[in-house]
């Protein structure tokens, strides 16, 4: 593997990055004015990476960092309620350390998991353009080349769905025969080996409303650790 896919260098140059000036001028108003609720706090504002075990067996692609979660922790769904659900679960199945992530040192570990997002900066109103998208699939296909022990692919929402369709094309996988279909809880045999597995976005307006309830949640991660030992 190059240098260059290794994780700790994605990860120093997506902290760097400063391909969109829209996302950076947002991230950084966002970063300068706060939440109320967390006016004393000093905000990450800088692109977020991804992050887990360089030997992930389940990789977890998200939409973006969420303006007051990511983008104030620093962590990939930490200070948010996506990732009360998503951390929790993952505690659950005895993947990560701790049932909730709040900041990037309160000690948490992943076991198995790695987990990213198809941007890496936090989009107004959580709606990227496909440029945008374009500028930043590069750290998703350098880190799907660098995480070789993956078995089972997870997006989160159809925005990182196609995200990782994309990135497999550039990496010059061939497509799911017969192709691959969004849909909660649907999984497609890759024809490299492994799976992809779709669910919804634990965002706050799917769980609030009851398009994601707790028991599809867990189904799918259920699914995720079955299709890990499946051929």
């Amino acid at each position: 593997m190059s240098p260059r896919d290794s994780l700790p260098r994605i990860e120093m140059d997506v902290i760097a990055c400063e391909r969109c000036a829209r996302l950076r001028a947002y991230c950084r108003t966002v970063a300068r004015e706060r939440r109320a609720a967390f006016r004393d706090q000093d905000y990450w504002g800088l692109p977020v990476p991804g992050f887990g075990d360089p030997g992930a067996w389940l990789l977890i692609v998200g939409l973006a960092p969420a303006a007051h979660g990511g983008n104030r922790t620093g962590r990939v769904f930490t200070g948010d309620k996506s990732g009360d659900w998503l951390y929790g679960e993952l505690h659950r199945q005895g993947i990560a350390s701790r049932p909730d992530s709040v900041s990037r040192d309160d000690g948490m570990t992943l076991k198995g998991a790695y987990i990213t997002a198809a941007l890496r900066c936090a989009p107004p109103g959580n709606r990227p353009l496909p440029v945008e998208a374009e500028r930043c699939r590069e750290y998703l296909i350098r880190e799907m080349r660098a995480l070789r022990g993956v078995r089972v692919r997870l997006a989160l929402g159809r925005i990182a769905f196609d995200a990782i369709g994309k990135a497999r094309r550039a990496l010059g996988l061939p497509d799911p025969q017969p192709k691959a279909l969004f849909g909660h809880g649907l999984h497609s045999k890759l024809p490299e080996g492994g799976w992809l597995l779709s669910s919804y976005h634990p965002s706050q307006q799917n769980t609030s409303t009851g398009v994601l309830t707790p028991s599809m949640w867990h189904e799918v991660f259920d699914t995720a650790v079955r299709l890990r030992d499946r051929v």
